[in-house]
Parts: C-alpha cells; structure tokens; sequence
C-alpha cells in the first residue's frame, strides 16, 4: 500500500478542492495504515509476538488496500497517537504474560497450573520459557529428549548459551546433537512451535517441591538451633540408620565446636561485636565443662590481648556456669555467626572433603 496525496502539484490554494477523510474507515483498516506508515519510517515492529490469527488479519487487511491520501492519513495518525496518550496503564496479553508479570508474586502450585493451562493453549511463546531456564535444566532436556528436538532446541538458544551447552555434552552426544542441527533446514515453523509447547507442557507436569530447600539443609538448620544433648541424640540415632545422610547432616551442622575449622582468626573480632557480652562471658566461661576448651582458647587467643584478660578476670570471678546456661549462651553465638553469614558480612572456611583411603 503506497500512501500518496491527491493535492494537484500546482495551481492556487484556492482553487484546490477540499478533500475530507476517507469516511468508514474500520478499526482494521487504521491499524494497517499506520502499520505501513511505521514500516516506512523503518520503525522494527515485533508483529511476530501477535496472535497468528492477528497477523493474518492485518496481512489481508493490507493486500486489500490500494491508495490513501494524505488528509486521512494525518486523521489516522491523529487518532492513533491520541489513543496512545489517553492509555494510563496496559495489561500483558493472556495467562503467559500475566505470569510472566506475576512471577515469584503469586503461589508456585498456583502458577505450575495455569501455566500447564496456557503451555497448552498456546497463549504465549513458550520458546521464551524455555530460554529462561538455567543452563542445568537445558542441559537436562538435551540428555532427555531425542536428537531432533535436541538439535530444535539447542537451534532455538542464543548461541553464546548454546555453545556452553554444547560444551556440558558428552563427545558422542554432541556430535550427535551438531549433525542433526545441519538436517533442520526443512523443519516447519508449526513443527518447532508443537515442539516448543511439548517442552513447556513437561515442564509444567514436573512436580512442584513443597520446600525451598533439601532435607539435609534443613534438617541442618532445625538442629543448629537444639541444644547440644538432643542435637547429639539425633545424630547418634541417625549413624544407626542411615549413615550417609549423618554424615551429609553433620557437613550441614555449625555449632560452637566447629568455630577454630570454620572461622577466620581475623574474622574473630567482628563476631565478638555481634555478641551481647553477657552472653559472650557465659559462653566461654562455660565452654570447658561442655568439652569446648579448644575453641574457647581459640577465641581468646584472636581477640585484643586488653579483652581477653578482661574476660579471663570475669570468668574466674563467674565461677561455675549452668550447662544449661553456658549451652544458650554458645548458641547465641552461633545464631550471630549465622546471621553475618546471611547478611554477606561473614564468609565461612568451606569443609575439606576427607581423603578416601585407597590403601
């Protein structure tokens, strides 16, 4: 459609004759003006995010045109640009843009299920899901799903992402994957959008964890927050029946006696500061008679010299501390150390993984 004038090129103004606009101009047909005008600017307009049955009314709409002059363009143009001005607030389009707005706002169960809803009805890219997903799930899908939609989906991820995965595979399945991309030239855009939805459905039918976390890390937490004797139960009854979840459990565990290992001595200080000094006084004047004469030294040993026989003169004027007593007070220490560690404010020493023994 060429937009052209119907003004004569010369001659007097008033002899022109007025020219109104075209008259029962549909809302179609608007819209495929002013998206010719737009195109003609070289404005790059993302029709392709319309709905197909969208995008094959407007491409009708404009084979059916042929001329319009100027004055009804400038009404179009007028009309439009008005309408985009009185717009005080837009809603994405569909149940995938209102999850996509609504993602982490609304419950997981909730959005597992109309998500399922949409992936089936298509009522969004579900090829845009899938390129959000974290390289460990991609990696997932290619070593699950066949060849061909292997090579469709790794086709479909921007190449820098494409190329990590590629990189994750092994030899065989990589070249397996690289050779079946160089045979994607005849697949069909309908083949790639059922191949898209078929993933987003999977996605959707995989179950939603009731936990954020895993067992381990909270069963981790739960006992970091006990006192020492039923801590010490549990661990015990778990060595006798199941020794590799102990063992996990315990990696996941920071008390009191895992201070010298998991903490800096310069980092001493600074949790020293978090620690009421009531508190502090009845956890290291009662860390011996729990077991934990190591790690009271340690801690004495890595604070000012002034401090620490300020507290060695408190500790001795405390005499005997409550087990009770000495085993809240250590962990209220601990709770400080775990809250700096939340906050980013402390970095804990990482375990070393024991040596096996191949002897």
């Amino acid at each position: 459609m060429n937009v052209v004038s119907t003004l004569p090129a010369s001659g007097s103004a008033a002899s022109m004759p007025r020219i109104v606009p075209q008259p029962n101009l549909s809302k179609r047909a608007k819209a495929a003006i002013v998206v010719r005008l737009l195109i003609n600017e070289g404005a790059d307009i993302a029709l392709e995010d319309l709905p197909p049955e969208l995008q094959a009314q407007l491409t009708q709409q404009m084979g059916a045109m042929r001329v319009v002059d100027r004055v009804t363009l400038a009404a179009v143009v007028e009309e439009f640009t008005e309408a985009l001005e009185s717009i005080g607030l837009s809603f994405p389009g569909g149940i995938a843009g209102a999850l996509d707005a609504l993602e982490g706002r609304i419950g997981r169960e909730t959005a597992a299920r109309l998500r399922k809803e949409a992936g089936v009805r298509a009522a969004g890219d579900p090829w845009k899901r899938l390129r959000a997903l974290p390289a460990d799930d991609l990696v997932k899908i290619l070593k699950a799903e066949s060849t061909e939609v292997a090579a469709v989906l790794l086709s479909k991820l921007d190449v820098p992402v494409a190329a990590g995965l590629l990189g994750r595979l092994s030899g065989p399945d990589a070249r397996r994957i690289t050779y079946a991309i160089s045979l994607t030239s005849d697949v069909t855009p309908d083949a790639v959008d059922r191949i898209g939805l078929s993933l987003a459905a999977q996605l959707d039918e995989q179950k939603v964890p009731a936990f954020m976390s895993g067992a381990v890390e909270r069963l981790g937490a739960i006992l970091n927050s006990s006192s020492t004797p039923t801590r010490d139960d549990v661990l015990s009854g778990l060595d006798e029946s199941d020794q590799v979840l102990a063992s996990a459990v315990r990696k996941a565990i920071f008390t009191f006696g895992n201070i010298p290992e998991r903490i800096s001595p310069r980092d001493v200080p600074r949790v020293l500061r978090e620690v009421d000094a009531a508190t502090l006084l009845t956890a290291i004047a009662g860390a011996e008679a729990a077991g934990f004469a190591m790690q009271r030294d340690f801690i004495l040993e890595n604070m000012s010299g002034r401090m620490a026989d300020q507290l060695r003169e408190e500790m001795a004027e405390a005499g005997k501390i409550k087990p009770a007593a000495a085993d809240e007070a250590m962990s209220a220490v601990v709770a400080a150390i775990r809250d700096m560690e939340n906050r980013g404010d402390l970095v804990l020493i990482e375990e070393e993984e024991e040596e096996e023994d191949n002897t």
